[in-house]
Parts: C-alpha cells; structure tokens; sequence
C-alpha cells in the first residue's frame, strides 16, 4: 500500500495553546506506515512496555471510563474512552474519547487527539508491526489474508497488513452477511481481490498465510490445528482474561508473541486461560520488543501468533507522532 495520504486540510484547529486534532486530521496526515514505524522507532529507541502503566477502569452510571497513562522523553499523555453499552441501541458508538497529550519540561498540554481515530490508527499500526517482525524469512510473494469480524478494526486490519505485507487476496469472516458484503465492497474498491467466508469454514483459516482476529468473540473462532505452519496470527479483539479469539490447539503449537509479559497475563484470555490449564509456560512467551530489537529469535518452523490488548505506550508513541505530523505542516 502506497504511503500516500491525501491532501490535509489548512491547520489543526487550536484551543487554549493546544492543537485540536480531528479524525479528518489524523487520516490526512498520518498514514498506518507512518504509525508502525514510530512505533517500531520507540520500542528500538528503548521503551519498556514492562513499564508501561495499566490500564484503569471506572464504573460510571451509564457504563465505563477506561483510563490509559503513558510517558516517553518529551512527551507525557493519557487517553480517556467511555464505553457505553446502551450506546448502539441510541444510534451511537459503544466507544468514545480523546487523548491528551504534554509536551516538554513545563509538561504543557500540546494537543487533544480523537480517542477513536487514534485507537483505529495506532491497534492495526501494532498488529502490522507485529506481522512486519514475526513473517518467516522464508516467506516470499504475495501473502493470503484473512480476517475475522466486520467493524473498524477489521477495515484497519486489512489496510495495515497490506502496509506492511504484499497481499494476494483477503478473505473476511463475519457473523452478519450484511455486514461482510459492505467491507468487502470497501476491500474491493482498494484494488484487492476480496471474498466472504462464513464462519467455520476451515478453508478460511487452512489457506492464510495472514489471520487477524479483530471481533468480540469470547470463544475460540477457528481450530488451532488448521494455521499453517508458516502462517503469522493476531488475536487482537480480546483484552479480558476469560475471553479468546484463539484455542489450546494454536497456542501449543505456535511461537507466542506478546506486547509485555505483566499486561499479558492481567488481560489477555488468549494466554491466561492456556496458562492456567497448563498448556501454555509463561516461560514461553516472547515480546513483541524483544523481537524488534532482535534481542529474541523465533523458531524457524511452526506458527507465529502474536497476542495484542492494547498498551498505553502505543497511544502515546503515536499520538506524538500524529502532534508531529499536523503542527509541522
């Protein structure tokens, strides 16, 4: 995919001295190739997801306030999202937020980003990261991907993969046809050859050399058994510790990547619930820093799945990168 964006709009808008930064904004200025690399930038500059804060919830009367601190160098922030169950029945998102970004010695307030378009940026920006590090060196041509769910997440999925990744065809696995057939026409309209899948179909997940789980599923969508051994799986839709996209079967066979160790096993049911049954050491898993840095080297043979929740380091690295890109215009 070209790292072309289209022609930005004049100048982020400003309040009290800080940039306000729109969803039009982010898209106009700041490619998915642009936020992997920063990203990639930080964890080789030496930021420690280990480190890094987690992530709070609060009660609120009409749902949850999820609170995501971070700091790295110059810049300090925090993203603040309310979900809101009773939102998609009102005709509005479920979530909704910005991010607030400091800059400098005096910790002045820089810029306030959409929480959303940040979150619909820098997820699929990590996931890509990930596939653009754990793709076998052996792997060559055009890569077949396929992806599960039907929401923004699976849309950034498919763009990031082909960021970073040249993608033969997608497949796109959703529970609503209607829903699929939308995406697909929006996958189709980039130029990829694109075809629907109905969950359970084995020659969904049999075929890829890519899958990306992007759903709210809290069971396994596929069987293990059935990636290829060469193949690279996110599972990035999950981020409580009794839910998963992924089952036993992938993760005893697979090289376990993970964002950090500490966020991993407080969130990510994909790991905990393997862990806790005894078919996965928590010895075996690997960050995704780690990798990066080429301080870890993954088996040569055998799947890769790389298992994201979402850190706030990830908001903050690219958050600044976005401050960057619209104040520099």
């Amino acid at each position: 995919m070209s790292d072309a964006v289209s022609a930005p709009p004049a100048h982020a808008a400003e309040f009290a001295g800080m940039a306000l930064v729109s969803a039009a904004e982010v898209a106009a200025t700041t490619s998915v190739r642009a936020a992997v690399d920063a990203l990639e930038a930080a964890l080789r500059g030496g930021l420690d997801p280990e480190r890094d804060a987690p992530r709070s919830r609060v009660t609120t009367a009409a749902g949850e306030l999820l609170i995501m601190p971070s700091t790295l160098g110059a810049f300090a922030g925090v993203k603040l999202l309310s979900s809101t169950p009773g939102n998609p029945a009102r005709g509005r998102a479920l979530i909704q937020g910005a991010y607030l970004l400091f800059e400098g010695e005096d910790q002045r307030p820089a810029a306030v980003v959409d929480g959303i378009a940040l979150t619909n940026l820098r997820t699929p920006a990590t996931s890509a990261l990930a596939v653009r590090h754990l793709t076998p060196a052996a792997a060559t041509g055009a890569a077949r991907l396929t992806v599960f769910g039907t929401g923004p997440q699976a849309r950034g999925h498919v763009a990031a993969m082909a960021a970073v990744r040249e993608i033969a065809d997608v497949t796109l696995v959703g529970r609503t046809p209607r829903r699929v057939a939308a995406l697909a026409a929006e996958v189709a309209a980039t130029g990829l050859p694109v075809r629907t899948a109905a969950p359970g179909d084995p020659d969904a997940v049999a075929h890829a050399d890519i899958v990306c789980c992007c759903t709210s599923a809290t069971a396994p969508l596929f069987d293990g058994a059935l990636v290829k051994d060469d193949a690279v799986v996110v599972a990035m839709g999950s981020h409580f510790p009794d839910a998963r996209e992924t089952d036993d079967a992938l993760v005893s066979r697979a090289a376990v990547v993970v964002e950090s160790r500490a966020s991993t096993l407080r969130e990510a049911g994909d790991i905990v619930v393997p862990v806790a049954a005894g078919v996965l050491a928590a010895g075996r898993l690997v960050t995704l820093a780690d990798v990066v840095t080429g301080r870890a080297r993954l088996p040569d043979r055998g799947p890769r799945l790389f298992k994201g929740t979402g850190m706030p380091w990830q908001d903050l690295v690219v958050a600044a990168e976005i401050y960057r890109r619209t104040t520099e215009r």
